[in-house]
C-alpha cells in the first residue's frame, strides 16, 4: 500500500500546527506529528485528494506552503530504524523500540514500535507527560488516555499499576499501532477503543484521565473528559504551547477545575487539574 506523504512549513510559535492538525485529522489524514516547523501528516495514496486538501486550506483560512512525497508502508520501519533512538526519561523510564537492546538495569522499559502513530517520547509534550505520570498515585486507579497515539501513556500507566485502563484515537493506524505495542509490553489488559470525545457517554468515571492532544482538541473536548472524571480526580493535558496555558486554565476553571501544576519543555506544557467536588 502506498501514502501520501503531506509536508507543511509552519510557524511553530503561532498555534498553526494545532489547527492544521485537527482540519487534517477531519478529512482523512493520518500520523499527524509536528516537530519544529514541520507538520507531517499521512493519507493512503488512494484516498488523497489535493483538490479537497486546497479547499480545506482556503475556507479556514490556511496560506502555508506544502510539499507531497509517496512513500511505500513498508518504508516507514527503514525510517525509524535509522532515525529513532532511545530515549531516557527521569533516569527511570527508557523508550526504545523493538530493534534497540534492552536495558534491564532501569525501573521501566517501554518498547515502542511508532509506524505512522504520534507518540515515542521524542516529542517534548509525550515526555513531559511521562514525567507527570512518576509523581501520581496510579496504582489501582482508573485511567483514560485519549488520542493514545502508541499507546505508550496508557503502557505507561499499566506498568505504574493503574487498573483499569482505557485508550482511545480516532485514528486507525493508532488502535492497531497502540494494541501491537500494549501486547510487546505484555500490558494486555488495556482496552483500545475507536472513538472521540463522543464515546464517552457510555464509559464509568475515572481517576485519571491523559490527554495529549492539540489545545483546541482541548479546549472543544475537555466538558466531554469531565464528565467522566471522578470528583477530586486528575486530569493531565498537554500538547499545547506555553501561551496557549492561560487558555487551558480559564476553560478549566468554567468547568470546575483548578490547576495543580505545570511543566514546560522547549516552550511545550503539560499541566494537571484537579476536579473540585
Amino acid at each position: 500500500m502506498k501514502y501520501s506523504e503531506i509536508r507543511f512549513k509552519i510557524n511553530p510559535e503561532g498555534g498553526e500546527g494545532e489547527m492544521l492538525a485537527a482540519l487534517l485529522a477531519e478529512i482523512g489524514y493520518e500520523g499527524l506529528v509536528e516537530e519544529n516547523d514541520t507538520l507531517t501528516a499521512y493519507i493512503d495514496e488512494h484516498e488523497y485528494n489535493e483538490g479537497l486538501l486546497k479547499e480545506t486550506l482556503v475556507l479556514y483560512g490556511i496560506n502555508l506552503p506544502f510539499e507531497k512525497n509517496t512513500l511505500q508502508e513498508q518504508n516507514w520501519n527503514e525510517v525509524w530504524e535509522s532515525q529513532f533512538q532511545p530515549v531516557m526519561i527521569s533516569n527511570l523510564i527508557y523508550v526504545r523500540a523493538p530493534f534497540h537492546p534492552p536495558r534491564p538495569d532501569l525501573e521501566y522499559e517501554l518498547i515502542i514500535e511508532p509506524r505512522m502513530s504520534f507518540g515515542t517520547a521524542h516529542h517534548e509534550t509525550t515526555s513531559l507527560m511521562l514525567e507527570y505520570m512518576l509523581e501520581f498515585p496510579l496504582r489501582n486507579r482508573s485511567l483514560l488516555d485519549m488520542g493514545c497515539g502508541t499507546g505508550i501513556l496508557a503502557i505507561m500507566a499499566a506498568k505504574l499499576g493503574a487498573a483499569p485502563i482505557v485508550a482511545i484515537d480516532n485514528d486507525d493506524w493508532a488502535v492497531s499501532n497502540a494494541k501491537d505495542n500494549i501486547l510487546m509490553n505484555n500490558t494486555p489488559a488495556i482496552n483500545v477503543q475507536k472513538g472521540d470525545a463522543k464515546t464517552l457517554s457510555g464509559l464509568k468515571p475515572f481517576d485519571y484521565i491523559l490527554a495529549n492532544i492539540n489545545r483546541n482538541i482541548l479546549l472543544h473536548d475537555m466538558k466531554d473528559y469531565i464528565r467522566v472524571l471522578i470528583p477530586g480526580g486528575i486530569l493531565l493535558l498537554s500538547g499545547f504551547y506555553s501561551n496557549d496555558l492561560l487558555v487551558i486554565e480559564q476553560a478549566a476553571s468554567q468547568l470546575g477545575l483548578s490547576k495543580l501544576s505545570f511543566k514546560e519543555k522547549n516552550n511545550w506544557v503539560a499541566a494537571a487539574f484537579k476536579n473540585n467536588p
